[in-house]
């Protein structure tokens, strides 16, 4: 893909995403995710129903009666959206591949945050961290997260959450609202999703394609594994080999529902051919609670 119809596809994802974030998400985003903390704002005289803890003594030492601090919700806040860029993403069978979803609701995410004058950053994985773009603010800063989205070459097919999740752990020191974005096709992340919930305001985003769940009967066929490069003849009329092909997909698909769960962290799951704004806005409502 040459620059022009990078930048073509840029404008396109930007027109769609940012009417949604605008027209739908922005408020929702707004109330779904207050200020993580207090600063301070001013010193004034104490009233009458003030707390005393907030007495500032060596004012009141100075002018000899009582004065208070006076704190505010700090309202600028930091997302960070980890996506997946191993080879299971570059698969769909329905109307795009479930990196092209992934795509256009990093960039929804992205366009609420920047409406909200918050910082966003960027983290693209695969089982090693391929790329990290710090947060900033700025229509720009998110135009460029976009555009690597699209044009990123990641040098693994393969998928690690557990090591972006502690890259996460590591990257951040302040709390932040964090997506993370994949078809969670691994296990063995429970640890590191507990810490990282622990710090931030977590949330999968679980995109997903229909045959990821079930295949259909279509005798034999030649398979590609798409995070190993390797091709297998599967006889898709067995039966055996349909169950075994269910149960490892509800067993991942249970793994990280769970997994973030008991976390405390939040979960959306959407199929590539399904509409990702119902899920986004119902999710947010939900929080608002």
């Amino acid at each position: 893909m040459d620059t022009k119809d990078i930048l073509k596809k840029v404008r396109k994802i930007e027109i769609k995403t940012k009417r949604l974030s605008n027209d739908i998400f922005g408020g929702e985003y707004h109330s779904s995710f207050k200020g993580r903390g207090m600063t301070f704002s001013e010193v004034r005289q104490y009233q009458f129903g003030d707390d005393v803890r907030t007495i500032d003594w060596n004012v009141t030492a100075r002018y000899n009666e009582p004065y208070v601090k006076v704190f505010e919700e700090e309202r600028e806040l930091t997302m960070l959206l980890m996506v997946d860029v191993s080879g299971s993403e570059f698969f769909g069978t329905s109307n795009q591949f479930k990196k092209d979803t992934i795509t256009e609701i990093a960039a929804t995410l992205a366009f609420s945050a920047t409406q909200n004058n918050d910082k966003v950053g960027l983290v693209l994985f695969s089982d090693d961290i391929e790329l990290y773009i710090p947060p900033k603010k700025g229509k720009s800063h998110v135009l460029r997260i976009i555009r690597e989205l699209i044009e990123f070459k990641p040098k693994s097919k393969k998928t690690n959450i557990s090591v972006a999740l502690k890259f996460l752990s590591s990257v951040l020191k302040k709390r932040a609202i964090v997506f993370m974005l994949s078809d969670f096709m691994d296990d063995d992340y429970e640890k590191t999703a507990k810490i990282a919930a622990k710090k931030h305001d977590l949330t999968g985003i679980r995109v997903y394609d229909k045959h990821d769940e079930e295949i259909p009967n279509l005798g034999m066929v030649p398979m590609l594994d798409s995070e190993t490069g390797a091709i297998q003849y599967v006889n898709t009329s067995s039966r055996t080999t349909r169950n075994n092909y269910k149960a490892n997909a509800i067993r991942l698909t249970d793994y990280y529902t769970n997994t973030f769960q008991r976390s405390g962290a939040g979960t959306i799951n959407t199929r590539v051919d399904e509409s990702y704004v119902k899920k986004l806005l119902g999710y947010f409502k939900h929080k608002e609670r």
